[in-house]
C-alpha cells in the first residue's frame, strides 16, 4: 500500500510540474510587458533583466552594424528606451544583455532568417500597408517533390491566391521566387513577406492573381535546417554540379507544378526572379533555359551574361526584364554590367535603382513592384 501511494504522490507531482510548465505563459495579476510599444511617432522597447548589469538594443533600421542603444533599468528590474519610430516598414531586432543577444520574449512577432530568429517591428506607412494581412487572404502550404537530379526528396513552399480552391476551372500563371544565400523555401514567406504581398496587390486589383512557388535552392539540402534533415554535400564549384539548382528547377520543379495545378503551362504564364544568389539562378535559369519565362527579374543580382545569350532572350520573345538594385549594394556594380549587357544586346528592360543595400528592405520593395507587371 505505501508503495502506491509513493507511486501516486509521484504521478501527482509530475502532472503538477507539467501543468506549471504550461501556467508559465500566463501573467495571473503581474502586469504585462509590452515591447514593443508604437505610440504617435515614437517606439518603446521593454525587457525585464532582473539580473543583468546592461542591456542594450540593436535594430536593422540603425546606419551601422555595431550600433546600439542602452536600455535603463526601471522599476521591477524592467528595462526600457523609447526612440523616435523609424519610416514606415518592417524591421527586425534583439537585446544584448550582458554580451549576449537575445529576442524580445514580449513579443510574438518573429522572423527566421536561415538559422537567426529575430523579433519583428512593423511601423505602419503607405509603403509598408501591403506587409499586413489583407481581407482575402491566400493559402501558403509546404510540399514534396523527388528530385533525380539531386538524388533527393525535397520540399517546396506553395502560395496560392484566394479564391483557388473555390473556382475550380481557373488556371493560374505563377512565378517561381527564389531566395538568396543563407536562405531556404521560407524564406520569402518569412522574412519576405510574399503571400502578404500578394494578398494585398491582388485584392486591390493591382497584380494578376498567380501562383508563387518558392523553392530551396541549396541543392544538398531536403528542406529548411528546422526539420533537421541531413543534408548532402554537393560543392558547386566541382564543374559536375554547375548549374545542378537550376537543372532541377527548370526540368523538375516546373514541371511538378504544371502537373499538380492548375496552370497555364505556356512561356507566357511563367516569370522567375530571384534575391543575390537567387538572382544568380534567376540569370542563369534564363540562359540555359531561354524560352521557358516570358517574365524574369534578378534582384541584388550579378551573374554574368553575353550579348548571345542576351539576343536568344529577345528571339525567344521575352516580355519582361526587371532588374532591381540598391546603390550602396555590394552587388551593384554587378547589377550594372547586367544593364550593360542587356542594353548592347538590344534587349528592352527596365533598371529600377533605389536607395539602401543588400537587405530585405529593398527586395520586398522590388516584390511590391515587379509583381504588379507580370502577366499583363
Amino acid at each position: 500500500m505505501k508503495k502506491i501511494f509513493t507511486i501516486l504522490a509521484a504521478a501527482t507531482l509530475a502532472a503538477a510540474s507539467l501543468n506549471a510548465q504550461e501556467l508559465t505563459n500566463f501573467a495571473f495579476g503581474r502586469k504585462p510587458i509590452i515591447s514593443p510599444e508604437v505610440k504617435n511617432d515614437s517606439v518603446t522597447f521593454r525587457l525585464k533583466a532582473d539580473y543583468a548589469t546592461q542591456v542594450s538594443l540593436y535594430g536593422s533600421w540603425m546606419p551601422g552594424y555595431f550600433d546600439k542603444i542602452d536600455l535603463k533599468r526601471g522599476e521591477n528590474n524592467v528595462w526600457s528606451v523609447k526612440i523616435a519610430a523609424p519610416d514606415p516598414e518592417i524591421y527586425t531586432y534583439n537585446f544584448i544583455v550582458d554580451g549576449t543577444a537575445v529576442s524580445d520574449p514580449n513579443n510574438v512577432l518573429m522572423q527566421r532568417d536561415g538559422t537567426r530568429y529575430l523579433s519583428m517591428l512593423l511601423i505602419d506607412g503607405e509603403r509598408s500597408e501591403n506587409y499586413k494581412e489583407a481581407n482575402q487572404r491566400g493559402t501558403v502550404t509546404h510540399m514534396w517533390y523527388d528530385s533525380n537530379i539531386l538524388g533527393l526528396n525535397r520540399r517546396l513552399t506553395v502560395y496560392t491566391p484566394y479564391g483557388y480552391e473555390t473556382n475550380k476551372k481557373a488556371k493560374y500563371p505563377v512565378l517561381y521566387l527564389l531566395h538568396g544565400a543563407g536562405g531556404d523555401e521560407e524564406a520569402w514567406t518569412s522574412m519576405g513577406r510574399a503571400a502578404q504581398i500578394l494578398d494585398n496587390l491582388i485584392e486591390k486589383g493591382l497584380a494578376k492573381p498567380m501562383i508563387v512557388v518558392m523553392p530551396n535552392g541549396n541543392p544538398g539540402q531536403q528542406a529548411a535546417c528546422t526539420l533537421n534533415l541531413p543534408a548532402k554535400d554537393i560543392n558547386w564549384r566541382d564543374p559536375a554540379f554547375a548549374n545542378v539548382y537550376v537543372k532541377s528547377l527548370c526540368e523538375e520543379i516546373v514541371p511538378f507544378i504544371e502537373k499538380n495545378f492548375r496552370v497555364n503551362a505556356k512561356p507566357e504564364s511563367r516569370a522567375i526572379a530571384g534575391l543575390s544568389m537567387g538572382g544568380g539562378h534567376t540569370i542563369s535559369a534564363s540562359t540555359l533555359y531561354p524560352e521557358l519565362f516570358d517574365y524574369i527579374c534578378p534582384l541584388s543580382a550579378a551573374g554574368g551574361m553575353t550579348v548571345d545569350q542576351v539576343k536568344a532572350l529577345k528571339k525567344a520573345g521575352v516580355k519582361l526584364y526587371w532588374i532591381g538594385c540598391g546603390k550602396a549594394d555590394f552587388l551593384f556594380e554587378g547589377s550594372n554590367k547586367l544593364d550593360a549587357v542587356l542594353t548592347e544586346g538590344g534587349l528592352e528592360h527596365t533598371y529600377f535603382v533605389n536607395e539602401g543595400g543588400h537587405v530585405w528592405y529593398n527586395w520586398r520593395q522590388y516584390l511590391n513592384i515587379f509583381a504588379q507587371l507580370l502577366f499583363k
